[in-house]
């Protein structure tokens, strides 16, 4: 008897009545579970109850707003994949929402095609790397003085573990497993967001900014990270 496949569970945190009954139709039409919370302590409510695979999350909420959801989830240690939304055209809020650990944002107004098509992303995304996990040697990553755990889904530097978000860490698995390789900000997009699109490449360029901060002694002239111009980036290592 095959198992039964548990469906993926989406909670949206919008206050909009209509964009509410948009996002929730196409979604439910995908086959996915969501529940809906129309202010932001509602949403941090729902999910204290039950943990969601996606959190859709509105900036602009009544009571908590957005950012504060993200900033709080991650200084919890609550790695569930964040998905913003923003009516607002200021770069500002989506890089902050970037840095405070989303992995994803999409600017209202926005198709309900797309939306879909980016919570599927990051479910495959996330189901290859678990994949990847149990198909490849557990031993960590040892790289100068970087140590990458897959299976315990954390990195540290001379013993020292680093706080990486889930996105991070993909990113920086990604470009590990390809040292020496230069990778574009298209390459990087289709396969650690898994997008079938091209994408914003600006979301590469905050996660990388945001890794070097952590992973490097210096961010402003980088031992692992390197920027070829005009293309993407190249992994390298004191080794190499």
């Amino acid at each position: 008897m095959e198992a039964k496949t548990v469906q993926k569970r989406i909670l949206v945190v919008e206050d909009e009545p209509s964009i509410v009954k948009l996002v929730q139709f196409n979604l439910e039409k995908a086959g996915y579970l969501v529940e809906i919370a129309y202010d932001g302590q509602m949403g941090l409510e729902a999910i204290s109850k039950s943990l969601p695979d996606l959190l859709i999350l509105d900036l602009m909420l009544p009571k908590v707003d957005g950012l504060e959801i993200c900033r709080r989830l991650r200084q919890e240690k609550i790695h569930v994949p964040i998905l913003i939304l923003t009516a607002k055209t200021d770069e500002f809020d989506k890089v902050l929402g970037l840095e405070l650990g989303a992995d994803d944002y999409m600017t209202k107004p926005f198709s309900p095609r797309e939306l879909t098509a980016r919570a599927k992303a990051i479910f495959r995304r996330i189901d290859a790397l678990k994949q990847n996990q149990n198909e490849t040697d557990s031993a960590p990553i040892q790289i100068g003085e970087l140590a990458i755990d897959v299976e315990g889904y954390e990195v540290r530097r001379e013993g020292k573990k680093l706080e990486l978000t889930p996105k991070e860490f993909e990113l920086l698995y990604y470009m590990a497993t390809h040292r020496g390789k230069v990778l574009s900000r298209d390459q990087l997009l289709n396969t650690v967001w898994n997008y079938d699109f091209v994408g914003d490449s600006r979301i590469v360029d905050v996660h990388v900014s945001h890794l070097r901060d952590k992973i490097e002694r210096d961010s402003r002239n980088p031992e692992y990270i390197k920027t070829v111009r005009g293309i993407g980036y190249k992994f390298e290592g004191p080794e190499l």
